[in-house]
């Protein structure tokens, strides 16, 4: 906490005696009356709690103001909107895992920053990605562990799920993060402005919202709008029932049957969610395989532990049309080895992915290149675009859409525009799927590996032979290091099992420091944990696994 004033000192209502913080949220309290404060009973520092006295004053209550205003300001809507005109060092547009990060660790070097961000904080990641999903993973889970709980010799009775409590809780959960990105910039003296920004040349970025407009005169630009979920041409695609990936994290009731199109990262997360839930899933992928990014074993274990939870894959698909039947059910018809066929159900889920997006921006008129695709903005290494005072970050730019990414990109560009050289690597970039169970993966997997002709030898150790593995109930899955043959450094790995998305970092530290695989087997990994199956995944690059 802060304090404003002393002992000794006079203060009023209006006058703030104390800034607090809660919930990562700061709030200045003020007293509930007038005169001369006699003591003052804390210090910056301490806990404080609700009806706790924390001064003494000599003077007289008062009692606050009464607000006079009508309920409804009948004529705000026909106001001309208030004009002002600002100066920032950096302007950010847009404050998802790319922009904020950009904008502290700006504000950290000495800048003077402004973020404008046209929806809520946190971007896509905060709100309808992420942080979202992983609550529903969550719920989820728990679900299934009581279906599943007399595996373990437990019972339970009279339970069920309420998709709204589950929604309301992955609510919460943003709320309280947003918060804290709210609160993180006001500590750092970030100022944030609500509105569409457009970017009217190199130096002046203009922000209009319902009753204002801001005319930002700035040093520098960061371009960090993120992404919008893609679509297809699919005739029907505008049902009712169905949804994208933003808008079925607010269903308010849980659908018995759902097709979900597209097998990629988003689509198979939710496929093993709503399977968990109890709904009957379908996914239909136009690929050979689902998640086809993938090693071709990670991707067959995934679809062989999918296929035997209930969920049915149709890979090499190509759907054709979404009808509607008088029943208001949807009819899915896709085409497979040139031949028909169709799924009826509750609902449908299209999942093909996301795409950069620059609208409203002005990217043209402003000069700035975009990358061939005409979709994405152009950028260095050093995430500096054809205008040497603008920069672009996160998905926007077209590269790896992971919100790691897109803040570690932030950084590289904070400290360039400080003039501290900084440029970005991707070499080292672990990506995390959280189907159940866990998919993670970074460095040189074993197809690109082999397909530019590296000699490279492979360690593979199975979660069924893991002790920790053994007592979760969770034995599906392996772990597989890929090394140099030669110099024996650890060049890439692929984990598909419990906890695979915190055990890649063992392997992305690995990597990143040029370790060998002899100096992980020469580390001492605890027992019993599932870090033991990286050791022996390890080991076995050595021919000398030893519990396999």
């Amino acid at each position: 906490m802060k304090i404003y004033k002393k002992a000794g000192d006079n203060i009023n209502p209006d006058e703030p005696l104390f800034l607090v913080e809660a919930n990562k949220k700061s709030s200045d309290i003020f007293p509930n009356g007038k005169g001369l404060i006699k003591e003052i009973n804390v210090k910056v520092g301490d806990m404080v709690n609700v009806g706790q006295v924390v001064a003494i004053l000599d003077g007289e209550i008062v009692e606050a103001k009464k607000d006079t205003k009508p309920s409804f300001d009948y004529l705000k809507g026909m106001m001309t909107p208030k004009k002002e005109e600002i100066k920032a060092k950096v302007t950010i547009i847009g404050s998802g895992p790319g922009g904020y990060v950009a904008a502290i660790k700006l504000a950290q070097l000495g800048a003077d920053v402004v973020v404008v961000e046209k929806d809520k904080i946190g971007g896509t990641c905060l709100n309808r990605g992420c942080i979202p999903t992983k609550a529903l993973v969550r719920s989820a889970e728990v679900y299934r562990n009581i279906l599943e709980a007399d595996n373990y010799g437990c019972f339970a009775e009279n339970y069920g799920i309420d998709i709204n409590k589950v929604v309301s809780r992955k609510d919460r959960i943003v709320s309280e993060l947003g918060e804290g990105i709210s609160y993180l910039l006001q500590k750092n003296n970030v100022k944030f402005i609500t509105g569409n920004g457009e970017i009217i040349n190199e130096n002046q970025v203009f922000v209009k919202d319902k009753f204002k407009e801001t005319t930002i005169n700035t040093e520098y630009i960061i371009i960090a709008t993120g992404s919008a979920v893609a679509s297809l041409p699919i005739p029907g695609i505008e049902s009712k029932n169905v949804f994208n990936s933003t808008s079925i994290m607010e269903i308010n009731e849980l659908p018995k049957e759902l097709v979900v199109i597209g097998g990629g990262v988003i689509g198979m997360e939710f496929a093993f969610i709503f399977n968990s839930f109890g709904t009957k899933v379908w996914v239909v992928e136009y690929m050979d395989r689902v998640l086809p990014g993938l090693d071709e074993d990670i991707s067959n274990e995934i679809m062989n532990i999918a296929e035997n939870r209930g969920i049915k894959i149709y890979t090499g698909s190509k759907v054709e049309q979404i009808l509607e039947d008088e029943k208001g059910k949807c009819i899915v018809n896709f085409s497979k080895n040139n031949e028909s066929k169709h799924i009826s159900t509750d609902k449908v889920l299209v999942s093909i992915g996301r795409q950069p997006y620059i609208e409203g921006l002005n990217v043209e008129k402003a000069n700035i290149e975009l990358n061939e695709n005409r979709k994405s903005i152009r950028v260095n290494e050093e995430m500096r675009t054809n205008i040497p005072n603008i920069y672009a970050i996160g998905d926007v730019t077209g590269n790896i859409q992971l919100a790691h990414v897109a803040s570690t990109q932030g950084i590289v560009a904070a400290m360039n525009i400080m003039g501290e050289k900084s440029i970005m690597d991707y070499t080292v970039v672990p990506s995390a799927i959280f189907t159940d169970p866990e998919i993670a993966c970074v460095g040189i997997d074993e197809a690109t590996a082999l397909k530019h002709n590296l000699e490279i030898e492979v360690g593979k150790f199975p979660f069924a032979s893991n002790g920790k593995a053994l007592t979760l109930g969770s034995t599906e899955g392996f772990v597989k290091i890929i090394i140099d043959k030669t110099t024996r450094k650890v060049i890439g790995a692929s984990i598909i099992g419990p906890n695979a998305t915190d055990l890649i970092n063992e392997i992305s530290i690995s990597i990143a420091n040029g370790l060998t695989v002899d100096q992980i087997t020469k580390t001492i990994h605890p027992h019993p944990t599932t870090s033991e199956s990286v050791f022996e995944a390890a080991l076995a690059a050595n021919n000398c696994c030893i519990h396999n």
